[in-house]
């Protein structure tokens, strides 16, 4: 999966011409997917479809990966962000880590054979059973996020030691929407400062807990490295005495949460500059704090899957109501609740032809009984129902967040690439939506 260094360019446009980096358009005009023509992908698959491009996907991994072996970090996808059996088996091929924050997530994990060595349990409200899960070895290290788990984590008779790093709120407020914001005092996540060194001391006075060192994260869609190098000086002090309590901490994790490029012209969060500037800073603040210096850990999700990602919409109607223009497609709230939750944006392109029409405002709205809004964008003013309507750099927080509102079935994840095409996550039946049903 991964290529060598020398086939990977430093620096790539998240959009070329209007178009994620690795769409295209056919001699027919249809917007193309992993060199897949998005009307191959509704016939084979349905609407909506979730498209991941494997080049794209492959292509994110290699960067971060190679920036990483190079100022010796490592990275953990947070499987968070989307997973499935066919994703967690491609990346248990490549050199990283995988961040499973359920039991769900971690049977999918063991499912696609990914080497429990490499697995990483995060969580601010684990179950017994999930803790009972890393006492049993089944992942390589648990991040404990407070005091009462930290307690459940010491009584429970573990079959060897248990990896533990310790999650600290640093008290950083990152400039993100307040419900990705997972620091500062408005944040469940994680101890206080102020309690990290009785955390350690727990920890070394369990016989079969091992500390292994400090963890923080911000938030989701930062675009500026100053807040993640206040966190990782946040937790630099706390490592700092763990190492005064006789245990150096092995790593320091700063969590993910890398900004996309979500629109034309817009910029990502330039991953392998950060993880440079963070590996320096990482150095100096050890040498300044006379410790040695751990490993540098990072948990990108979207980073790694959100560009990759398209979720390919049929129009079902277009009307107009006052000065607004409708286009409704076959999806909604309830395969991307991104939008509804948090403002997220997802850039529309008209993807079953070109079109000359001039462009027009438009707001795309999903089926649901409800105004569940998707975007409000141009688009040509000639789109009309049983058009393809794609929307981009959904690859994280849509799929893995779907729910069956209104009874709908999920989508398929199909993965794109090389011009090949195949189905990873198949798409409900609508008679699925009753599997749990207890029939009186």
């Amino acid at each position: 999966m991964e290529r060598s260094a020398a086939d990977i360019s430093e620096a790539v446009a998240p959009w070329v011409d209007g178009l994620p980096r690795g769409a295209g358009r056919d001699h027919r005009g249809v917007l193309t997917l992993g060199g897949v023509a998005a009307d191959t992908i509704a016939a084979a698959y349905g609407t909506p479809a979730l498209t991941i491009d494997t080049d794209v996907l492959d292509d994110n991994v290699a960067r971060i990966s190679r920036t990483a072996a190079e100022v010796g970090a490592d990275v953990a996808y947070a499987g968070k962000a989307l997973l499935f059996v066919a994703l967690a088996r491609r990346l248990a091929a490549t050199s990283l880590f995988l961040d499973v924050c359920s039991m769900g997530e971690l049977l999918t994990a063991e499912r696609a054979a990914f080497p429990a060595s490499r697995l990483v349990l995060h969580g601010c409200g684990k179950t017994d059973a999930e803790l009972l899960a890393a006492a049993r070895g089944r992942v390589g290290c648990v991040v404990v996020d407070g005091a009462e788990e930290l307690e459940r984590l010491t009584r429970i008779d573990a079959q060897q030691p248990v990896r533990v790093l310790l999650r600290v709120n640093s008290g950083i407020v990152a400039s993100t929407h307040a419900s990705v914001r997972t620091g500062g005092e408005n944040s469940k996540f994680g101890f206080a400062l102020s309690e990290a060194q009785g955390a350690i001391r727990r920890v070394i006075e369990a016989a079969h807990l091992r500390f292994a060192g400090v963890h923080t994260h911000l938030g989701s869609q930062i675009y500026d490295s100053e807040p993640i190098l206040g966190g990782l000086a946040a937790v630099l002090d706390v490592a700092a005495q763990a190492a005064a309590l006789g245990v150096p901490a092995d790593a320091v994790v700063v969590g993910g949460g890398f900004g996309v490029a979500a629109r034309p012209g817009a910029s990502d969060l330039d991953v392998a500059a950060t993880l440079r500037i963070l590996a320096a800073s990482l150095a100096a603040g050890c040498r300044q704090r006379g410790m040695a210096t751990p490993r540098l850990g990072i948990e990108p999700g979207r980073a790694i899957v959100g560009s990759a990602g398209t979720s390919v919409y049929r129009v079902v109607a277009a009307k107009r109501h006052g000065s607004r223009r409708f286009l409704i497609v076959d999806g909604g709230v309830g395969d991307n609740p991104r939008p509804a939750l948090y403002q997220g944006y997802h850039h529309p392109i008209l993807a079953s032809r070109e079109s000359a029409a001039p462009l027009e405002t438009a707001t795309i709205c999903g089926r649901s009984c409800e105004n569940d809004e998707l975007v409000v964008a141009p688009l040509p003013a000639d789109t009309h129902a049983g058009d393809l309507l794609a929307l981009c750099t959904a690859g994280g927080y849509t799929y893995s967040m779907a729910s069956n509102y209104n009874r709908f079935p999920r989508p398929a994840v199909v993965f794109a690439g090389g011009g090949e095409h195949r189905a990873v996550v198949r798409r409900e039946r609508d008679d699925a939506t009753l599997r749990n049903d207890v029939d009186e």
